[in-house]
């Protein structure tokens, strides 16, 4: 298997197909972002933004977002479509510390940062009192039917394309990560986990295209891949119904 830096830099050959095929992110979670928050929330640093899904949620409604992103594919993407976010090409450990933000976020891509030194490296980019916010989840069938076919049309290549929980929380613990490492590192208070419920609609090939996107796909040989995923198409109804919740992580910085 790749390590996680390297297949954190997997996405670039396929920023198109991710920005065409990766689902966005709804107005209810910039509310939730906003009503932790609890003041007006005017500057926030993005880390590991992709083709700028989540960027545009903040940056649309008046916030000054710095989009870091390591990959000049996407980033490229991304001042496509979010012109008027400020960019930086920069892994999020090569962040340079100086400016503090209102809000430091990431949308599913918390789990390719190093964890060594992250907790204390974002709390140093918050203002005092300032929100940390992880939000992401699985997009998959809704029909518990149709996730096992393709789950069996898979099999040959891939037992799994989730990413496993970075600090091995079991699935059916209350608090998930990050929320669990946001809890026991001291850096911040009121920790929170919130769902938001989501259902979408793909067409067979829309769904089997965001799949295209996914890390555990594009480390697979590219015929192994390409077999991989006409396989699941073959499974799939002209029509899927998906399960697209949001899980957020919501965080204060402490203090001291």
């Amino acid at each position: 298997m790749l390590g996680m830096p390297v297949r954190a830099l997997s996405f670039g050959a396929v920023a198109h197909a991710y920005e065409r095929f990766r689902p966005g992110y709804p107005a209810e979670l910039f509310d939730l972002v906003m009503a932790y928050a609890g003041r007006p929330v005017r500057t926030a640093l993005e880390i590991g933004a992709g083709t700028g899904k989540a960027t545009r949620l903040f940056a649309d409604r008046g916030v000054a977002v710095t989009a870091t992103e390591p990959d000049e594919a996407m980033l490229a993407e991304l001042r496509r479509q979010v012109p008027a976010a400020a960019t930086t090409r920069a892994a999020f450990e090569d962040i340079e510390p100086g400016d503090r933000y209102g809000l430091v976020y990431a949308a599913a891509a918390l789990h390719w940062t190093n964890p060594q030194g992250r907790w204390p490296r974002v709390a140093a980019l918050l203002e005092p009192g300032g929100v940390f916010a992880s939000f992401g989840g699985p997009v998959q069938p809704a029909d518990p039917a149709v996730e096992e076919a393709v789950r069996a049309a898979r099999a040959p290549f891939l037992d799994s394309d989730d990413i496993p929980s970075p600090d091995g929380t079991p699935p059916d613990q209350d608090m998930q990560w990050p929320g669990t490492e946001l809890e026991r590192c001291g850096s911040f208070v009121d920790v929170r986990q919130c769902v938001i419920r989501r259902r979408l609609t793909m067409s067979a090939a829309d769904y089997v295209g965001h799949l295209s996107t996914i890390s555990a796909y594009l480390e697979l040989p590219a015929a192994d891949r390409e077999q991989a995923l006409r396989r699941i198409l073959g499974v799939l109804p002209d029509t899927v119904e998906i399960s697209a919740d949001i899980v957020a992580h919501l965080a204060r910085r402490s203090g001291h």
